[in-house]
């Protein structure tokens, strides 16, 4: 997440992408192995990745997550609506070809703001022709935008899943809650919310991250398992429960496997 907006309601001028500012989607991209991504980002990544070698591992469990999830909220829960807000870069199993490959009706909107990231969504997140998948510049920390954005494409009357994964740490703490609910607020009820973060439960893992936050222009915070979870206060939180994302419903084939361990997320049900 950046601080560029997106040119004023009429304006034809083009969003255009600050090579000399880090941005998150793309250091994550350079971690998972891709090529979307510039020397400042790279800088940044390199920095983290020196103290803490296994963010590879974290970026790597946070997806197999993701694909959890999703799969669980298609298959066995029957949503058919997502809001992935903080979309990345895309790579494999993006949200909605998770979905769309289980129910091809499904309807995902990505919602990030950076042009990067925007340029190749729309380049290669093509989705269904039975469903619909549509892109939203816009910031976070702007709901209503999102939300009112997101009615195009999504409908507020029936149940929606709302993906908030790696993201609210780039938001000030003071700031969490408050967005969160006011998203969850616009959802109907047998909306579900999935989240996760990375957490303040290793010192390697923090102090890497202080290294990487001052090469970076948006820094990113480490959050305690407990805060994570606040964010699920009012949910019916489905097993496990907020657990370290490689333990959430874990495939047989990953029973076992003690990676990524410092992320922690969960699902929930609006009553």
């Amino acid at each position: 997440m950046t601080d560029d907006r997106p040119a004023p309601a009429g304006s034809d001028r083009s969003p255009q992408i600050d090579t000399t500012r880090t941005h998150s989607a793309r250091i994550w991209n350079y971690w998972m192995g891709g090529k979307d991504h510039y020397p400042i980002d790279r800088l940044a990544g390199d920095a983290v990745a020196e103290g803490f070698p296994e963010i590879v591992d974290l970026a790597r469990t946070s997806r197999e997550f993701l694909i959890r999830v999703v799969t669980h909220l298609t298959r066995d829960v029957g949503i058919r609506q997502f809001l992935d807000i903080g979309t990345g870069m895309p790579t494999a199993n993006n949200t909605h070809e998770v979905a769309q490959s289980i129910a091809p009706e499904s309807r995902v909107v990505y919602v990030d703001n950076d042009p990067l990231v925007l340029a190749h969504a729309r380049a290669l997140l093509v989705g269904s022709p039975e469903g619909a998948t549509d892109y939203i510049d816009a910031d976070l920390r702007d709901p209503d935008t999102i939300l009112e954005r997101a009615a195009e494409t999504l409908d507020f009357d029936r149940p929606i899943a709302l993906m908030l994964m790696g993201i609210l740490g780039h938001v000030p703490e003071d700031e969490v809650q408050p967005i969160v609910r006011r998203l969850l607020d616009a959802l109907p009820s047998g909306s579900h919310l999935a989240s996760y973060d990375g957490a303040d439960t290793s010192e390697a893992y923090n102090a890497a991250i202080e290294v990487g936050n001052k090469q970076g222009d948006v820094p990113y915070l480490l959050r305690s398992p407990e805060f994570i979870a606040a964010r699920f206060e009012g949910l019916e939180l489905l097993e496990p429960g907020v657990v370290p994302c490689p333990l959430w419903r874990p495939a047989p084939i990953e029973v076992g496997t003690r990676r990524g361990l410092d992320q922690y997320g969960g699902v929930a049900r609006k009553p």
